[in-house]
């Protein structure tokens, strides 16, 4: 059995600018790399196509010429929103040269959507809702569709669902991912600029799901369960990066790193007594983030620390269930530095509910806190996140997927006159914040502290320079 498993584009920035994903934010997609190892696992030959690169998008005729060489039994497509359609076009090619292939789709977007993806979308064959790797596993092993938690199939004419999966992995069970099966892993795979010490790096998911109620976060994959990989899994996963491919940083994209105070203990207590020589980058919740935490820490390695704030508006952050203190995340962030630690703020524009005062309230509160870095994203409603239901009550929505990224503006709240207004109000921020003097005073120090971003900036500073023209307001100079 031979299964080929797919990580589309679809990152699909405006036309005719830089992208940026592909200049200073690509990361390995270790959830298909996680299903990948728990296949090999089972003994099952699986090869990985990441077409973000890692040196260049890989168009339809690579794809194409990659399926003839391998001729899979199965071929896996995993999708974001706004992967879904570049996934779905290389499917209709694929099943139109070789039909006899089975075509499976998993990710956020189709677990969101579930029955409506076979019934809109007659080239693809199977659709696994929720976690993928066992029923991956269980398809690909020969076991009857309609006995497969998780799974939609066709069953003649019909559709069948076979409901939730409820007999989910052990995280610790499954094999770290399998990194080997991509191309130029870790070197090309470039996380943000000055958001790491030192290179190469890679990217850890240490937990699934989350306990929190935010009304903008897609659920439809874990619900409302939480888990998360053991202390002693987590130091033995680092030591692999290490040993086996060189990485010296690692990015944990967990939303509540530290939300299991015991096992972050332990996992500082490995790391200061077994030293890797490694750093990180970690996302902290207000409320799971002490002095003495942080001390931890920062010894066993911490570099920057994010914190998932949204909005420095409190009733836009009570209006969408965010439970975030504006006080206590001030003292937060101040703890997060004294200890040693950059302190990055994660927020996003165009919420519904937002007007141009929440704004100017959101810029006020992110000059009250002196940030190490920022993030603020464009507010993107998702199918499975509950804001979702309600979105055309809220302001107009432009339900395009291919630009549902988190990098367009797709919806115009009610607050906000227009969606050019909106840009403008962003562009306006976001110069404001990286040409301000608490930005310019800590930016200069990076150029030492990060001396691979440096290098990276240099060598594409055209390309860079260009994206900066992109975001200057209109009539600026």
């Amino acid at each position: 059995m031979k299964v080929l498993l797919i990580h589309p584009f679809g990152s699909n920035w405006l036309e005719g600018r830089q992208d940026m994903i592909l200049l200073a934010n690509r990361s390995a997609p270790v959830g298909i790399l996680s299903i990948a190892a728990y296949l090999m696992k089972k003994g099952i030959y699986v090869e990985v196509l990441n077409c973000t690169g890692p040196v260049k998008v890989i168009g339809y005729e690579e794809t194409i010429s990659r399926v003839r060489a391998f001729m899979p039994d199965f071929i896996g497509f995993t999708t974001t929103t706004s992967s879904f359609p570049d996934a779905y076009r290389q499917t209709e090619e694929i099943k139109r040269l070789f039909p006899d292939i089975r075509i499976v789709f998993g990710g956020v977007h189709v677990s969101a959507l579930r029955e409506d993806v076979l019934a809109s979308f007659p080239a693809i064959d199977y659709v696994i809702t929720g976690e993928g790797e066992k029923a991956m596993a269980e398809l690909t092993a020969g076991v009857a569709p309609d006995k497969i938690q998780g799974l939609i199939f066709r069953n003649g004419a019909g559709i069948q669902s076979n409901g939730l999966r409820t007999d989910l992995c052990e995280l610790d069970d499954i094999p770290f991912p399998a990194y080997h099966k991509l191309d130029g892993f870790p070197e090309e795979y470039l996380p943000p600029l000055f958001n790491y010490p030192k290179a190469p790096c890679s990217t850890i998911i240490s937990s699934r799901g989350c306990p929190y109620q935010c009304s903008y976060c897609d659920r439809s994959v874990y619900r409302r369960s939480f888990r998360y990989n053991s202390a002693e899994y987590l130091y033995e996963h680092m030591a692999y990066l290490k040993k086996d491919f060189g990485v010296r940083h690692i990015f944990f994209y967990d939303d509540l790193f530290t939300f299991n105070r015991k096992r972050i203990e332990e996992l500082c207590g490995m790391l200061r007594d077994k030293p890797l020589d490694m750093t990180f980058n970690c996302a902290v919740r207000v409320g799971h983030a002490d002095n003495d935490l942080l001390r931890m820490l920062k010894t066993a390695g911490a570099w920057m620390v994010s914190l998932g704030i949204e909005s420095g508006d409190p009733e836009m952050l009570s209006r969408h269930k965010s439970n975030v203190d504006l006080g206590e995340m001030k003292k937060t962030v101040k703890m997060i530095q004294k200890n040693g630690i950059r302190a990055k703020g994660l927020f996003m524009m165009g919420l519904p509910g937002e007007t141009e005062k929440t704004i100017k309230r959101t810029t006020e509160f992110i000059r009250e806190l002196e940030l190490d870095d920022l993030n603020m994203t464009k507010f993107t409603p998702f199918p499975g996140a509950p804001v979702f239901k309600t979105i055309h009550e809220d302001g107009v929505f432009n339900e395009d997927w291919e630009l549902m990224n988190c990098l367009n503006f797709v919806f115009v709240p009610k607050g906000i006159e227009s969606k050019e207004r909106l840009e403008e109000l962003y562009k306006q921020f976001i110069k404001g914040f990286y040409t301000s003097t608490n930005w310019i005073r800590k930016f200069w120090p990076l150029m030492f502290k990060s001396p691979d971003s440096t290098l990276r900036m240099i060598k594409n500073l055209p390309a860079f320079l260009k994206i900066r023209k992109d975001f200057k307001p209109e009539g600026r100079k």
